[in-house]
């Protein structure tokens, strides 16, 4: 993981200030009006003292006393300005970071989901950029405020008496490289209990979405022993950071001990001789306090600001993070299109060990159906996923109608490509909804045309709310057989002229193929198809069989042509009849 220095991460944060700096400028006159009224007490109680009480005015006592009440009311406007409007800047700002980082993720490439497990980035979407608020709001408040009392209470010591401030001032360097000294490793530990909640939200992720396969296995305590492992590990990261953040203050309060004792001792002596009235003195020792927990709490800031840009570090990698995919610059619009693809020797690989695809040539005429078949790992989703660009060829040309799909936009280029996958992935909306997202400006009449077309309508409307019902997180409350006439119908919807299917049939039941593979056959009528198939029997009617193995075209032909060749196809049928008439 690359690592940023404090300043590069803050001073990137801070960009995100400046389409609400005009609040904040606001914000810091209020932070710095309500700095000041702490400034201004010691000199309130350094008048009653040598001028109240000595000369036994009570005219100016009164004055001071509402003085007093006037200073409490602006300092409690002024307080309730800078929350309201810190706060409303800093979930702004985390607002506009969560967003520009999901705008991220939606352009990074394929490869980065396989790199990255599903939890990880989720936490970093959400736990990671919360704990950014509190380095750029939360702080940024605090600081400010503790800046102006800090300058305030020190000019006010420095008129008071310079000689004792200068006796106070020793323990700054002292202070200084304390602070700096906890602040790398408070930095440090920060980053790794963003990775320990990271790892927490990764684990839920996993085991919510695997719920069934976890209840099925029995393996409920295993799950549970796997969590509260995780947890401690966060427990441990947290404790960490904790006994550093416990440290730095104690050290600090004890610096700042050692220069109230020397005012005391010199200011007492000062007193005594006649140099320093008594009134000055409990002035300059309020100002040593002021003084005294800025520095404090600026510290506790400081350390709490390096735990923040740990989260920070862990943004700033997925924002610097480049698509392995990426649209050219000079890009143009794909034209509607015929339908013919041309592999021409094409070389891919997931890994620089192992070829997906090597010395791959295919041509598919509009309006064929090819069907892709072999072992499992042959190679044959690799097709499919580089179709739609979802990865790049590594050597060799991918056409569409003689257009290479590198010098096409992305949009242009998926609105004309279908994709019907194994998985079926619905969202947790109504079924018109899941349907709509083939074409969103789609009438309700025509998804319900895509639904009949893909034999969806009957069922849909025997469900509870009809085209209303939601369907669950993943589709779950439907069946795979009618997930998958659902994926179909909002795939009539977009009306591609290229469709890609995935073995979309082989996770169903004898029935719910039938059904499907109806619906399919009319979706695949009139355009360029590319099927992928672990069922041959589903693919028997393709005008191309094209058998794939290790990455290589082993055989192409149709399914008679295949089989009287007596090649891996053929095996390969003879294998899946035999496990038939044995099932």
């Amino acid at each position: 993981m690359r690592e940023y220095s404090s300043y590069e991460s803050y001073k990137r944060l801070l960009n995100f200030i400046r389409p609400y700096v005009s609040r904040l400028i606001i914000s810091v006159v209020c932070m710095a009006f309500s700095g000041l009224s702490n400034v201004v007490v010691p000199w309130l109680i350094k008048d009653v003292i040598d001028k109240v009480l000595a000369n036994k005015d009570v005219y100016t006592l009164n004055l001071i006393v509402i003085g007093i009440l006037v200073l409490f009311v602006l300092r409690g406007i002024f307080f309730f300005g800078q929350s309201y409007l810190m706060s409303y800047v800093g979930q702004k700002i985390v607002i506009d970071i969560r967003e520009k980082l999901y705008r991220h993720l939606q352009r990074l490439s394929l490869s980065y989901y396989d790199r990255n497990k599903t939890g990880i980035i989720m936490s970093n979407l959400t736990n990671d950029v919360t704990a950014l608020q509190t380095a750029i709001a939360g702080n940024l408040v605090s600081f400010v405020q503790e800046v102006v009392i800090l300058v305030g209470s020190l000019a006010s010591m420095v008129y008071l008496n310079w000689r004792l401030t200068l006796l106070t001032l020793i323990i700054v360097p002292l202070v200084l490289l304390t602070i700096h000294f906890f602040g790398a490793r408070l930095r440090e530990a920060g980053h790794e209990v963003q990775g320990k909640i990271a790892d927490i939200t990764a684990l839920l992720q996993e085991a919510i979405s695997g719920i069934r396969i976890i209840r099925s296995f029995n393996r409920e305590e295993y799950e549970i022993k796997k969590f509260i492992t995780q947890n401690d590990y966060n427990f441990q990261a947290v404790m960490k950071t904790t006994k550093l953040t416990s440290m730095l203050t104690p050290f600090v309060e004890f610096f700042a001990a050692v220069a109230v004792t020397g005012i005391i001792w010199y200011g007492g002596i000062s007193v005594i001789n006649g140099d320093m009235t008594a009134g000055a003195l409990i002035a300059f020792l309020i100002y040593a306090i002021n003084l005294a927990n800025p520095v404090r709490r600026i510290s506790d800031i400081y350390g709490n600001v390096q735990k923040s840009l740990g989260a920070a570090d862990r943004v700033f990698e997925t924002l610097d993070t480049k698509p392995d995919v990426e649209e050219n610059m000079n890009a143009v619009e794909l034209p509607q299109v015929q339908g013919r693809v041309q592999f021409d020797n094409v070389y891919f690989s997931y890994d620089s060990e192992h070829a997906a695809l090597q010395n791959f040539n295919l041509i598919i005429d509009p309006g064929q159906v090819v069907a892709l078949v072999g072992p499992s790992g042959a190679g044959k989703s690799t097709v499919a996923n580089l179709l739609p660009r979802f990865y790049d060829v590594e050597r060799g040309s991918l056409t569409i109608d003689g257009i290479d799909i590198r010098d096409v936009t992305f949009s242009s280029l998926r609105r004309q490509i279908g994709l019907v996958p194994q998985e079926t992935m619905l969202f947790n909306a109504s079924v018109m909804e899941n349907i709509l997202y083939g074409r969103l400006d789609a009438t309700e009449e025509e998804v319900i045309l895509a639904a009949k077309a893909a034999n969806a309508d009957e069922f849909i409307r025997q469900l509870s709310d009809g085209y209303s019902t939601v369907v669950g997180d993943r589709g779950n409350s439907l069946s795979g057989g009618q997930r998958q006439r659902i994926a179909i119908a909002r795939a009539i919807l977009k009306n591609p002229r290229i469709l890609i299917l995935d073995e979309a049939t082989s996770a169903l039941d004898t029935e719910s193929e039938k059904i499907v593979q109806a619906a399919l056959d009319r979706l695949m009528k009139g355009r360029t198809a590319v099927v992928i198939a672990h069922r041959l029997s589903t693919v028997r009617n393709a005008d191309k069989i094209v058998v794939i193995d290790k990455g290589r075209i082993a055989e192409v032909g149709t399914h008679e042509q295949l089989l009287a060749k007596k090649g891996l196809y053929a095996n390969l049928y003879a294998v899946q009849f035999n496990e038939k008439l044995k099932g």
